[in-house]
């Protein structure tokens, strides 16, 4: 948890570009994290069949 909050602290001192790549980080961990819950989901629901 201390990592995400150093990059949110390090993200508003830092330049334009810094800021749109923590920001491309986070877009970045929230679409696998989103990819791997429908992939568990897909595969539990062939499990049932």
């Amino acid at each position: 948890m201390s990592i995400v909050t150093e990059l949110v602290t390090n993200m508003g001192h830092s330049t334009e570009q810094g800021f749109f790549g923590v920001t491309a980080i986070y877009v970045y961990m929230a679409i696998i994290v989103v990819t791997a819950f429908v992939r568990i989901r897909q595969s539990l629901k062939k499990d049932h069949h």
